[in-house]
């Protein structure tokens, strides 16, 4: 079971210039990009920021997001958390928000898999659970041969390792979304599902042509890839405030705007409780 098929959005969070949450102008860019081809919206996940949100943030950020996206594009929230417990809260939150399917990160230490995702999957009730392989937030993620096991129907894979990405797609029967602009090329034409994307904020048509094969498109992503995975969430804002005239606000600590610092913050957050 396929949630969707070709590019999506892991849509950032907008700020106000008081630093306050701005769902509106979120739900707006999220508009916008489902009407450039984008396929999903992934709100309230890492790039969203969500480690860094309040519970009532995150609902009031997904009713609006599902509000303002036509209905044929699905609407992804995340809810990976420290314990089973806490992400099927953050589960059926989601859903009474409006959320079509939910995204999750293991616990660290990833103990429990299946019973991890038995919880969520209960959670969602009947809305589709997709697995997030993210080590860098939550180690040591999980392993291709732990997702056959798993209530899910499918796995987002961000590690950017392009063996793990011909192992899923080869080995595993679910849907196998990339989450690394840096493999679209190679993903779409080895048969990956879709993509789920931070990159997509700012370059949603060349994603899309990159995940249809275009070598050209791919390269042409090279230097805003490297800078989001290098800046993270403030690199995509401030790339928005330039290009599409957005708030760049961020509620990103300084001190994770560079030197891989954007997992760091991630990382030392996993709990995603506020």
């Amino acid at each position: 079971m396929r949630v969707f098929s070709g590019v999506g959005v892991a849509l950032v969070t907008l700020m106000d210039d008081s630093g306050a949450v701005d769902a509106a102008a979120t739900a707006t860019l999220a508009a916008r990009l489902a009407d450039r081809g984008m396929r999903a919206i992934l709100a309230c996940g890492t790039t969203g920021e969500a480690g860094r949100l309040s519970d009532g943030e995150r609902a009031l950020i997904i009713r609006e997001v599902r509000a303002a996206v036509r209905a044929d594009v699905p609407v992804l929230a995340g809810t990976g958390a420290s314990d089973a417990s806490r992400a099927a809260w953050l589960t059926t939150a989601a859903v009474g928000a409006g959320a079509d399917a939910v995204l999750a990160w293991p616990p660290p230490g990833s103990e429990d898999l299946p019973g991890y995702y038995a919880a969520l999957a209960d959670a969602a009730a009947g809305r589709p659970v997709l697995a997030y392989h993210v080590p860098w937030v939550s180690a040591p993620g999980v392993p291709v041969e732990a997702l056959a096991d798993l209530p899910v129907a499918g796995v987002k894979d961000s590690s950017g390792n392009p063996d793990r990405l011909l192992a899923e797609v080869t080995g595993y029967s679910g849907a196998t979304y990339v989450g690394s602009s840096g493999l679209l090329a190679l993903a779409g034409p080895v048969g990956a599902a879709g993509a789920i994307l931070a990159v997509a904020n700012v370059e949603p048509e060349r994603c899309v042509a990159a995940f249809a094969g275009d070598g050209t498109a791919q390269r042409d992503l090279a230097g805003v890839h490297l800078a989001v995975r290098e800046g993270g969430p403030a690199v995509l804002k401030q790339i928005l405030a330039t290009r599409r005239g957005s708030a760049a606000v961020s509620p990103t600590h300084p001190s994770s705007r560079s030197s891989g610092g954007w997992a760091r913050t991630c990382a030392s957050r996993s709990d995603l409780t506020r």
